[in-house]
Parts: C-alpha cells; structure tokens; sequence
C-alpha cells in the first residue's frame, strides 16, 4: 500500500514537472532596421535548441522604448509560440557607448595622474618643513668657522630653490589637470543627461513535442529614431546635366545601438494616424493675427532680416526636418535635429508657412525672432500600432527603372535599390551600416542621379541686381522626392543653402540654385530723357530706365528679366506714356517680363520708361 503511494507522488511530481516551462536566456541580434521619418521597426535573428514540453525564452537587451503592440515573433521549425510578453529590466542597464567608455579611461588615468602629482607635491612639502626647521646649524659646544657656515647657506639657498620650483611646477601642472577633469566630467554629464540606462526583455513561451532547432526573428517598432532629407545639388555648367545627391540624416537614441545592420529607410509614418477624415460643419468666424498652433505673439516686424525660430510638436518634442518656407516664396530651409531653424528675409516678406509629413501645416506671421512654433499632429496618434515586415511580398523586379532621359550614377558609394509600397516608398541601403544609440546626425547617400535641366537665368533688378540661376526639370515625380534642405553648387564653389519644395511644384521641379556672379545686371535711370515739369495745379515725372546684362561667362545663357509700370490708385493719378519695348506686360500686375538670350561676352540692354501726372502738393514714391 505504502508502495503504491510513492509510485503514486512520484507520478504526480513528474508530470508537473513536465507541466512546469524551462526558462533560456537567448542572445539575438540585430541584423535589419527600417527607419521611418518617426521611429523605426527593428528585425532582430536568433536560433535556440528548445528541449520537449514547455519553455520561456527570454531576449534581453532590448530597447526600454518600444510599442508592445509592435512585437512580432515568428518562430520556423517544429515549435508552436504559445505566448510574447514584455517587460522593463532595471537592473540591467545598456551597455555603455564606446564614446562615453573612452571617456572614463581617460578620466581614469587623469586622475592617477593628479593622485601621483599630489603625492610628489606632498613629499617637497615635508622636505620644505624639514629644511626650514633646521636653520639653526650651531651646535651646542662649537662654533662654525665662516666656510662652513658659507656651505651650509648655500646648501639651504640652492635645496629650498630647488623645492620651491618643482612645487609651483606641480601645482601648475595639478591646476591644468583638474581643468582638463572638469572638461571629461562635463561631456560626460552632457552623454548621460536625461539619458534612460535601463532595458526591457521580451518573452516567448513556446511548446514543443520534442527537442528541436527553431530560428527566430523577432521585430518591433521603437520611438526616439527618425530621418529626414538633404540634398547637393551640383552644376558643372550650363550645357551639363543637374547632378543630384539625395541623401538621409539619421539619427536615435533608441537604448541599443545598430551596428553593421542593413538599413532601410521608408517615407511612411507608422505613428500617423491611417483614418479617413470627416469633414465637420464650417463655420466662419472673423479671423484674428493669432495664428493656431503658434506660440506667443508673432507678429510682423518690418525691419526683420532673419526669421529664427524652434518647431516642436505637441508633447514639446523636437520636429526635426520640418519645411519652413516664406509664402509665395521658393526661399526657405528645414529644421535641424534640434528643432531649430534660421532663415534670412526680404522685404516685404511677412509669412512663414510649416510643414512636416503628417502634421498640419500652419502658417505664422515672422514677427520678433525666436519664434516657436507648435505643430499638430493630422489626428491622435494611434494607441495601438502593428507594423508588418516591410519589403515582404515585393520582389526587386518592381524597384524603379530609370527613363532614357536620366540616369542613376554607377559610381555612387553606397547602392540603394528602390522599393514601393502601396503608401509608401522604401529605400534599401544594401551595404551593412552603424547608427550608435547617441543621438548624433549620421548621413548616408541615398541615390545619385544626373537629370536634364532646362536652365534659365531670372533677374529683377529692381529689388536685386543679381542674376538668379535656376533649372527645370521634368518628371521628377518619380524621384520620389520629400521637403527638405538643399546645399548650392555650381562650377565647383559653394553657392549657399535653399529648400527643395516639392509640395508646391507642378510637372516640372523649379531649383533656385543661387547667385550666379558671372551674369551682372545694372539697372540706371537715364537722366537725358527723365524730367520733371509743372502743368498747372500738377506736376509730371518723366522716367526712363536702362536695364543691361552682361554675360561673363563661356557658353550663352537664356534670362528673363522683371520690372513693372506703377499702377495708380487714385483718379488724381494718371500714368501714361508706358513703354517696355519687346517686354510682356501683364494687364492686371503691369509686370514686365523680357526674355533674352545673351552671348558670351557679350551685353543685352533693355529700355522702358513711364509718365506720371499727380496734384503737385502732393508726393509719390516712384522707385
């Protein structure tokens, strides 16, 4: 009987120890990452023995900042994932950035270094009692002749100069020491700050029959990781194609770093919110200067040249790549890792217009800079966001081809093959790529192409006497193009920075590519044929204007050229006598536009003129 109840517990203790899940401790890594223009969907690959029964893997060092709702886990071999869960580690903290271990061995050798000069320091300090308190040479039952005496004191000078200079020598040498250490202390400060050490683990039950080998591949969505666009934009000449670099500034501070991972960088925005909208009653109402979405007062401040400012969104966080752009202007620029922006002004110039992709775009008056500005999101941001594995079901027979009319650089560093979804366009960096977990800017090329361009100059001297070069360029929708900042280059020398507005371009892309200073345009008020004369109660200006370009450079150029007839406001105002020889005058604007085509070397000049008739105790503003 007794027998039997053992074999009875005995039976009991086995199959709950079979009943009871194993846990494994399971390294993984990460070997793919696809980078929104907010957050990023990190792959990670593992492969594990799973003994038969029940078992929890456990992936530690994970990031503390992902979307639970993300985690995939796929599971290939002969085991059924019966759960995924996951949790924060405190008590495991990141490992730390080479950055900030270099940092502590040089802090660590400093202060060895400080501790060996103290030491030295502290033995000439015991010298320099010793010494002094041994001035009193005489002895008790002689007396020392003057050589001796002579000795001693030289002794003593020559020994206490000696201890007196190698203190001050240390002393320098500890002061530039321990300011060299507040230096180490601060940038470390600066890494750490406000920095979450801990990480999180995701769990997977699994079952299985017997002892098998599964891989797995795990993927997740993590917030604090973004990328945003800029582009060189580079001119031999005139006669030669537009050579355009398009290129992706990434950064994250995620909690792990990315190393030698293959990068995939998409134009969606897993964080927007995917609804349709629905349209609600409009209701007008008297609109105010107070712009939505601003902060503080921006109002317009004539004598403004530079508008500066911050973007944030609505949780205070930095917008980073956000398009700022002067309304009605191509003259704008995009926002920095920061936030931050800067942007020169010209007359006349009042309005800002924001945008970033899925945010609402606002507009603000420029007014006092800084200005900060707030932009909202389209909709909530989604409480619960699933992201598939990107680049599945696609096959890289459908990336882009290019036309006859372009072509993709060969020679470029990095390839990239081209993938497009349904919402989306995806990048795919095929050369492995390291993006630390420091929140620092990395820049990788995304493509080269050399695209025809119709090139054509502008100038109105009448606001500006430079001659601005600009290029057309057809089916560029097939770039696949997004707002963002571009550098200027033409012959080789650095023009400067303009914005790449795509949003507001038709067929065909319009580049202002800068000042172009082998193209001079002067415009001078030709004094023999202006005059002023008296008619009664009235007085009338005669003007005529010369308007001369010359072409500096080797190939011939196509401008055109803007001015303007005044437009009268008041009966009492008459203009007449309007002349603009082989320029286009616009009946509503009274703008003049002349096309030319200048020669090398050569100059085109241009003639138009205006009478105005007005009371005489009255005054205009006529230039």
């Amino acid at each position: 009987m007794r027998k039997s109840a053992f074999i009875f517990i005995v039976s009991l203790l086995t199959m709950a120890a079979r009943g009871q899940s194993k846990r494994q401790l399971l390294d993984s890594k990460i070997d793919k990452v696809t980078i929104f223009l907010q957050g990023a969907q990190v792959n990670r690959t593992a492969k594990a023995i799973i003994p038969a029964g029940k078992t929890e893997l456990v992936f530690s060092n994970i990031s503390p900042s992902i979307d639970k709702q993300s985690i995939q886990v796929k599971a290939e071999g002969k085991a059924t994932v019966l759960s995924v869960n996951h949790q924060i580690n405190f008590l495991k903290e990141q490992e730390a950035r080479e950055e900030i271990v270099q940092i502590d061995q040089q802090k660590t050798l400093l202060l060895d270094k400080i501790s060996s000069e103290k030491n030295l320091l502290s033995v000439y300090i015991q010298e320099e009692s010793l010494l002094l308190k041994n001035q009193d040479i005489k002895g008790d039952q002689s007396t020392l002749k003057a050589a001796e005496l002579r000795e001693a004191a030289d002794f003593q000078r020559q020994r206490l100069t000696e201890v007196y200079t190698r203190k001050t020598e240390i002393e320098k040498s500890n002061k530039k020491l321990e300011i060299e250490l507040e230096k180490l202390n601060k940038q470390l400060r600066g890494l750490n700050e406000k920095r979450d050490q801990s990480t999180s683990e995701i769990i997977v039950g699994l079952s299985a029959k017997e002892a098998v080998s599964v891989s797995f591949t795990i993927s997740y969505l993590v917030k604090n990781a973004a990328w945003f666009p800029t582009y060189d934009i580079r001119v031999k000449d005139v006669a030669s194609p537009v050579n355009f670099h398009y290129k992706a500034n990434i950064h994250q501070s995620s909690g792990e770093d990315w190393k030698e991972v293959k990068l995939m960088l998409s134009t969606g925005n897993p964080s927007q919110d995917g609804n349709k909208p629905n349209l609600q009653p409009w209701y007008l109402r008297y609109l105010s200067y107070a712009t939505s979405g601003t902060i503080g007062s921006n109002y317009f401040s004539a004598s403004s040249s530079t508008a500066s400012g911050r973007v944030v969104d609505e949780s205070g966080v930095p917008v980073v790549g956000a398009s700022v752009v002067v309304k009605g202007t191509r003259q704008g620029t995009t926002t920095n890792t920061q936030g931050f922006f800067s942007l020169p002004l010209t007359a006349g110039n009042s309005i800002l217009v924001i945008s970033s992709v899925g945010m609402e775009t606002i507009e603000t008056y420029t007014g006092n800079s800084p200005i900060n500005i707030q932009l909202a999101y389209d909709k909530k941001q989604l409480s619960e966001v699933v992201v598939t594995a990107l680049g599945s079901g696609y096959d890289k027979d459908e990336s882009y081809t290019d036309k006859a009319n372009r072509s993709k650089k060969s020679e470029t560093s990095i390839n990239t093959t081209t993938l497009y979804q349904p919402t989306s366009t995806v990048y795919e960096i095929e050369e492995p790529y390291s993006i630390p977990n420091d929140d620092k800017q990395y820049t990788v090329e995304i493509i080269e192409y050399d695209l025809p361009a119709q090139y054509q100059y502008y100038a109105a001297p009448k606001l500006n006497e430079n001659a601005f070069l600009t290029a057309k360029i057809p089916d560029w929708q097939e770039l696949n193009l997004l707002p963002g900042e571009a550098n200027l280059f033409l012959e080789g020398s650095f023009l400067g920075k303009s914005a790449l507005d795509v949003y507001n371009s038709g067929d065909t892309l319009d580049l202002s590519l800068g000042i172009d200073k082998g193209v001079v345009v002067k415009r001078t008020l030709i004094k023999e044929f202006s005059q002023k004369r008296f008619l009664a109660s009235n007085r009338e200006d005669k003007r005529k204007y010369e308007i001369v370009i010359r072409n500096n450079k080797q190939l011939p150029i196509d401008i055109i050229v803007e001015d303007q007839f005044p437009i009268s406001t008041n009966k009492e105002i008459e203009i007449s006598d309007k002349e603009a020889k082989e320029g286009k005058v616009d009946n509503d604007s009274q703008k003049i536009t002349w096309t030319q085509k200048a020669e090398p070397k050569k100059e085109v000049k241009i003639f138009y003129g205006y009478s105005v008739k007005y009371p005489k105790d009255k005054r205009l503003q006529l230039d």
